[in-house]
Order: C-alpha cells, then sequence, then structure tokens
C-alpha cells in the first residue's frame, strides 16, 4: 500500500514519495509534507532553471540558488518558472 501524505504544495492528501529527495534535514521534510506529484513538478521546473540559466551544478553557488527556489516552490506557494523558457505549443 502507498504511503500518504498531506502534500503542502497541492493541499491535498496525495502519494508520498518512498525516501527522502534531498539529504538532511530539508530532505526529511520533503519526504514527510510534499507528493510524488509536487515532487515530479518540481523537478521538471529545476530542470528548466538548469537549462534556460545554464547552471553550473558544480558551483555551489547554483545549488544554493536551487535549493531556495525548491524551497520557495514546495513551501512558500511560490511560482517559480525559468526566464525565457516558452511552453511548447499543442
Amino acid at each position: 500500500m502507498a504511503r500518504t501524505v498531506q502534500c503542502v504544495k497541492l493541499k491535498r492528501e496525495a502519494e508520498g514519495l518512498d525516501f527522502p529527495p534531498y539529504p538532511g534535514p530539508l530532505g526529511t521534510k520533503i519526504w514527510q509534507s510534499v507528493s510524488k506529484e509536487a515532487w515530479a513538478e518540481w523537478l521538471g521546473i529545476q530542470t528548466r532553471l538548469v537549462n534556460e540559466n545554464r547552471l553550473n551544478l558544480a558551483d555551489s553557488r547554483a545549488r544554493k540558488y536551487l535549493a531556495q527556489q525548491m524551497e520557495h516552490f514546495l513551501f512558500e506557494d511560490g511560482t517559480i518558472e525559468a526566464q525565457g523558457y516558452v511552453p511548447p505549443s499543442a
């Protein structure tokens, strides 16, 4: 049976993650209160942020920036999108 959480992003009960997706206390917080659906949404945004901003993940400033954006998106009800990103047309 799937584990469920009260997702802070979706504002409803949903299937939880199988394991903490991030190290440390923040990873535990995400695992306890973010659903698979919301995490998948964040991963898409993160990919666009990395690509559109040409972030080098070996750079600690880029990783810090992504962590801040992740917390804003997941826990502060923030809307984030990569500058210059244009979604594919239907």
